[in-house]
């Protein structure tokens, strides 16, 4: 059962990084890897000194602290909710409603968002004119200090239900007879919560903080994108994916773009090691 995975990742995972050594060439298309030219770590310099490093990096880590700082505690906090919950009939309804979005594609997201706060019957901007929170009607993904806060909470409606299940399982997991002893002891829901149930389920949650970690750099590619249209908006939206989208795809810089992913992929490891290394005194680490 898992060879079709490993096949799969070995053709689209490994065989890709032979590509790696554009980031140390002036690439051509047409003289292909061995026949381009070798200029060892020129595109790296030219990263590090560009005028765009910084914004780049900026936007990169504050929009990942963000999504890992609120996105990440959200679906525990979800699956907690609902194991207190015990009319399953709601619960099931809760779970349905919160984990749907997990599988529309960002398209239709960021499709949804827009129309949403869009200036032109927007049901955002509409509710709040009818609250009086504002007089006319606010274009909110064409101002940059609100793009975060939109970014996180889009990303955060999106997979919140679907991360939520993971917790759920680990939560069934844990042995019943400790909620007995507990409320025998006369511990009630919330003690049994944060004695019993949080360090029960503690292994999975550094488990996937050191994942989390690992992918730091990865601020988003496709909502970044799609939500961003808006010229103005780039000081705020650029990070590592989308600039080196930028640089290779759209300005054929291929090499120059080589070098800042094979930069992020480098990072990413390292923050991935560094994190699997402190996990490992709780007793819990990938390896």
């Amino acid at each position: 059962m898992v060879v079709p995975a490993i096949i799969f990742i070995f053709i689209f995972s490994y065989i890709p990084m032979y590509g790696t050594l554009m980031a140390f060439q002036n690439y051509n298309i047409f003289k292909g890897f061995w026949d381009s030219p070798w200029v060892g770590f020129k595109h790296f310099e030219m990263f590090f000194h560009s005028r765009d490093f910084w914004p780049v990096m900026r936007n990169t880590l504050v929009i990942s602290l963000l999504k890992l700082l609120i996105g990440f505690p959200a679906p525990i906090l979800l699956a907690l909710m609902l194991n207190e919950v015990r009319k399953m009939v709601f619960k099931r309804v809760v779970q349905t409603i919160t984990y749907l979005p997990h599988f529309m594609s960002w398209v239709i997201v960021a499709g949804f968002t827009i129309s949403m706060l869009s200036t032109d019957n927007g049901s955002f901007n509409i509710m709040l004119q009818k609250l009086s929170l504002i007089d006319e009607p606010v274009n909110w993904l064409s101002a940059s200090e609100y793009f975060w806060t939109i970014l996180v909470s889009t990303n955060v409606w999106k997979d919140i239900g679907f991360a939520s299940i993971i917790y759920l399982a680990a939560i069934a997991g844990v042995n019943q007879d400790m909620y007995e002893a507990a409320a025998i002891d006369g511990a009630n829901r919330l003690k049994q919560m944060f004695l019993i149930t949080l360090p029960s389920i503690l292994p999975v949650i550094i488990i996937f903080m050191i994942l989390a970690i690992g992918n730091l750099l990865n601020a988003g590619f496709e909502d970044i994108l799609l939500l961003a249209t808006n010229p103005a908006l780039r000081d705020v939206s650029d990070v590592l994916d989308t600039y080196v989208y930028r640089m290779g795809i759209q300005s054929s810089r291929f090499s120059y773009a080589t070098a800042v992913g094979l930069f992020k992929a480098i990072i990413s490891v390292i923050l991935l090691t560094i994190a699997n290394l402190l996990a490992r005194r709780t007793g819990n680490s990938l390896w």
